[in-house]
C-alpha cells in the first residue's frame, strides 16, 4: 500500500531521515579529495564524449577497450528538450527502440525486449515503472548480452543509469522550466561538503503536466535524492545514496490500429476514464558502496542495493476493434515489488611475466519479490465509436478479483573476469555461474510451485590497436533466461516451468576511433544475435511448449561523438538492422518483432564556447515498426527535427528548445494493435540554470 506522504517510512527510513538534514550543513570546499569521478556535470557542453564507462566491466574502463558495443548519453543533452523519463531518452540511440507508453518503461535493443533489463548503478531495476532522471549522470546502454556479469536476462543489451554521486568542487545549481501544455519543473542540486573527509549532495524536483493528448491527462512528480560520500580512512571509503520517487499520473493508453495502421484520429481522442483513471508510483532505493584499498593495486568492496515500489492504478482502456467500435476493460491493481541485491567483490592489478591482468572477482546475492493483485470489471465496459467517443459512457459497476499472486526470487552468482594487456593486444575473458530459483503461489486457489535452474554465462573479447587512433575488436558473448525470470513469476502447474532456460548469444566485431588528434570519436560495429532455442508452442499439439525456436537479428552501427572544429561538436549514430523470427508458431514465423525498426538513429550539431551564445539543432529517424507480434498493424517512419538556443555565463544558463519543429504526426511507440502512442506535436521548452 502506497504511503500517505512524501517521505514515506519503511525499514530503511532512519538512515533516509538522517540525511534529509545534510543541505543544512552544506558549504563549499573545493580542496577536499575524495574519490575520483569521471564524468561531471559540469563537462563543457561542446565535448559531449564520455571517455571511460563502467558498465561493461564493472571496472573504469577506456570505452575503447570494450569489445562490445557501448552507448553512453549524458543527461544533460536530453534535459535540454524535456526528456525527463527512461523511454523517450533512449530514442535515437542506435539500435534502441521505444516500446513502452505511460505506465513503465521498457525499450528494445538490437530486436529484443529490455524491459526487464534495466539497471541502476549496476543494480537489477526490472520493475514496471516509469523512471526520472533528475538524479542520473549518464545512461549507459550496453549492447548484447551482458549475463556475465549481470545474469539472466539481457538478450539485446543493458540499460544501466550511473546517477550523480558527491564529488568536492562542484557547483551546486537551481533550476527552472516552463513548457507546453502547462509543464513546470524546479529542480535543486545541492553539493558540497561537510568536513575534509565528507561530501554530500542533494537533488530534489518537483514537476506538473497536462497532455497534448488532452487536459485531463495530467501528471505530477517529486524527486528527493540525498547522497555522502565519507572517507572514513586513508584506505576506507563509503557511498551512501538514498533515492525517494512519486509519479502520480492519467494512465494514457493511446489510440488502436485500424486496416493495417493507426487510426486516422483527432490526437487529443482518447477512450478511457480520465476522470477517475490513475497510476501512483512511489520508489525508493538505497545504495550502499563500500570499497577498502588494500594496496596501490588491490581493492575489496561490498555494494548493497535496495528498490522498492509500491504501485496501484485504476485503468479502462481499448483492448480491439469491432467494426467501428473500441472494445474496452477495466483493471485495479495494487503492486508491491521489492530487490535487494548484495555484492562482494574484489579487483586487482598484476603482472604474470609480460601479462598485465586486470582481476575481477565477485560473488552476488538476491532476493526479490513481487505481490500484484489485480481485479476486473465483472461484466463488460461499455464500447466506444473510434473516431467520436463518448467518454461519458464508463463502467461503474462491480470489480471482480481476477488475480492474487506472491513470487519470490532467490539468486546465487559467482563471477570471475580477467582484462589481460600484452603490447598492441588486449583480452577481455569472464564467467559467471548463476543459480535461480523461484517460488510462486496464487492466493486464490492455493497453488503453488517452486522451480531451480542454473547456467553458465561466458564471455571473451579481443582488441588490437595496431595505429594509435584506432582499436580493432571481437567479442563474443552469452545469456540464459530462466522460466519466470522475466516479470518475475511462473503459473502454478504449467508444464512449461520445467523447461530448461532459453539462451542467447552474440558475435561481435567492429572497430573504436579517435579523430582530429582525440576530439572526436566513432565506433562502428556489426554483429549477429541469436535466441537459439525460444519457447514454442508445438504444431501438433497446442498444449505443449518446446525450445525449437529461432529469433535472429544481424546488424551494423555506426556513432559518432565529439568537437568538429573550434567550438563545434556532434553527436549520434545510425543503425541498420535486419530482425526476425526465424522458427517460431506459424504465425509468427518470418515475422518482425512487435516495435524494432530495420533503421534508426540522430544526429545532432551544435556550436558551444565556454561562455556566450551557443545553439544546437538535430534530427532523430526512426523506421517502420510494426504494433504488435502478428505484424497486422505498420507504425510509419518518421524523422523528428528538434532545436535549442541560449546563453551561458559563468553562474547562468538561459536557454529555449523546441521539439518536432515541423510538428510532424508520428507514433512513438506500441504495445498492442490496439494501443499505439502518438508523438508528441511542437513543444516549446523556457528554461534557465544558476549555478553557485
Amino acid at each position: 500500500m502506497a504511503s500517505s506522504g512524501p517521505f514515506p517510512a519503511f525499514t530503511l527510513s532512519p538512515l533516509a531521515l538522517g540525511l534529509l538534514l545534510l543541505p543544512s550543513f552544506v558549504h563549499a570546499d573545493s580542496d577536499t579529495v575524495l574519490e575520483t569521478v569521471t564524468v561531471s556535470s559540469e563537462q563543457p557542453l561542446a565535448d559531449p564524449r564520455l571517455p571511460e564507462v563502467t558498465t561493461a566491466t564493472r571496472t573504469r574502463t577506456p570505452a575503447r577497450y570494450v569489445p562490445q558495443a557501448i552507448d553512453a548519453v549524458a543527461v544533460k543533452n536530453l534535459d535540454a528538450y524535456g526528456q525527463t523519463d527512461l523511454s523517450q531518452a533512449l530514442t535515437g540511440v542506435p539500435g534502441v527502440d521505444a516500446s513502452g507508453d505511460t505506465r513503465f518503461d521498457s525499450v528494445s535493443i538490437r530486436g529484443f525486449s529490455a524491459a526487464n533489463d534495466l539497471y541502476l548503478d549496476g543494480f537489477r531495476d526490472d520493475m514496471q515503472y516509469s523512471r526520472d532522471l533528475g538524479n542520473i549522470e549518464r545512461v549507459e546502454v550496453l549492447k548484447g548480452p551482458a549475463a556475465v556479469l549481470y545474469g539472466r536476462g539481457s538478450s539485446g543489451g543493458i540499460v544501466n543509469r550511473v546517477s550523480k554521486k558527491p564529488q568536492p568542487g562542484l557547483p551546486s545549481s537551481v533550476s527552472a522550466r516552463v513548457g507546453s501544455e502547462g509543464l513546470w519543473r524546479l529542480q535543486a542540486d545541492l553539493n558540497g561538503s561537510l568536513s575534509d573527509d565528507i561530501t554530500v549532495r542533494l537533488n530534489a524536483a518537483q514537476e506538473e503536466s497536462d497532455s497534448f493528448r488532452g487536459d485531463a491527462l495530467h501528471s505530477r512528480r517529486q524527486l528527493f535524492a540525498p547522497s555522502l560520500n565519507w572517507r572514513l580512512t586513508p584506505a576506507l571509503n563509503w557511498l551512501v545514496q538514498y533515492e525517494y520517487g512519486l509519479y502520480d499520473r492519467t494512465p494514457d493508453r493511446g489510440i488502436p490500429g485500424i486496416n493495417g495502421r493507426p487510426a486516422d484520429v483527432a490526437l487529443d481522442t482518447v477512450y478511457g476514464n480520465a476522470a477517475r483513471d490513475y497510476i501512483r508510483d512511489e520508489t525508493q532505493s538505497l545504495r550502499s558502496r563500500l570499497s577498502y584499498d588494500l594496496n596501490e593495486h588491490w581493492q575489496l568492496r561490498h555494494l548493497l542495493g535496495v528498490i522498492r515500489l509500491d504501485s496501484d492504478f485504476d485503468n479502462t482502456y481499448q483492448t480491439g476493434v469491432s467494426g467501428n467500435r473500441v472494445t474496452r476493460q477495466r483493471w485495479i491493481q495494487d503492486l508491491n515489488a521489492l530487490n535487494i541485491t548484495s555484492n562482494f567483490e574484489a579487483e586487482g592489478q598484476f603482472t604474470t611475466g609480460p601479462l598485465a591482468h586486470q582481476l575481477l572477482a565477485g560473488i552476488e546475492i538476491g532476493k526479490q519479490k513481487r505481490d500484484p493483485k489485480l481485479y476486473q470489471n465483472a461484466s463488460p465496459v461499455p464500447s466506444l465509436s473510434i473516431t467520436d467517443p463518448d467518454t461519458r459512457l464508463q463502467y461503474n459497476g462491480a470489480m471482480k478479483i481476477n488475480s492474487d499472486n506472491q513470487h519470490r526470487v532467490d539468486t546465487r552468482a559467482l563471477y570471475l573476469q580477467d582484462q589481460l594487456s600484452l603490447g598492441l593486444w588486449k583480452l577481455l575473458a569472464g564467467l559467471r555461474y548463476d543459480r535461480f530459483d523461484i517460488d510462486s503461489s496464487n492466493q486464490l486457489n492455493g497453488k503453488s510451485e517452486s522451480r531451480s535452474s542454473h547456467s553458465l554465462s561466458p564471455r571473451i573479447g579481443l582488441v588490437w590497436t595496431p595505429l594509435r587512433d584506432h582499436s580493432f575488436y571481437a567479442s563474443y558473448s552469452k545469456t540464459f533466461a530462466p522460466a519466470g525470470g522475466g516479470t518475475i513469476g511462473i503459473t502454478p502447474g504449467v508444464t512449461s516451468n520445467a523447461l530448461d532456460p532459453e539462451y542467447t548469444r552474440q558475435y561481435e566485431t567492429g572497430v573504436k576511433s579517435d579523430w582530429l588528434d582525440g576530439k572526436l570519436s566513432s565506433t562502428l560495429s556489426l554483429y549477429s544475435l541469436e535466441l537459439y532455442n525460444r519457447r514454442t508452442t508445438d504444431p501438433n499439439d497446442p498444449s505443449r511448449v518446446e525450445l525449437t525456436g529461432l529469433q535472429r537479428t544481424r546488424g551494423m552501427e555506426l556513432t559518432l561523438t565529439g568537437r568538429l572544429v573550434g567550438d563545434w561538436y556532434a553527436r549520434g549514430g545510425l543503425a541498420l538492422q535486419n530482425p526476425e523470427v526465424v522458427r517460431a508458431e506459424a504465425n509468427r514465423q518470418g515475422k518482425r518483432p512487435a516495435n524494432v525498426s530495420r533503421h534508426n538513429g540522430s544526429l545532432f550539431v551544435g556550436f558551444a564556447p565556454e561562455n556566450g551564445w551557443y545553439a544546437e539543432t538535430g534530427v532523430t529517424a526512426v523506421g517502420q515498426r510494426y504494433a504488435d507480434t502478428a505484424n497486422s498493424v505498420l507504425l510509419p517512419g518518421y524523422g523528428r527535427w528538434d532545436a535549442r538556443a541560449g546563453y551561458r555565463t559563468r553562474s547562468w544558463d538561459v536557454e529555449a528548445a523546441v521539439t518536432n519543429l515541423t510538428d510532424h504526426r508520428y507514433y512513438a511507440s506500441a504495445t498492442s494493435a490496439a494501443q499505439i502512442q502518438p508523438g508528441a506535436p511542437r513543444a516549446f521548452l523556457l528554461s534557465s540554470n544558476y549555478r553557485f
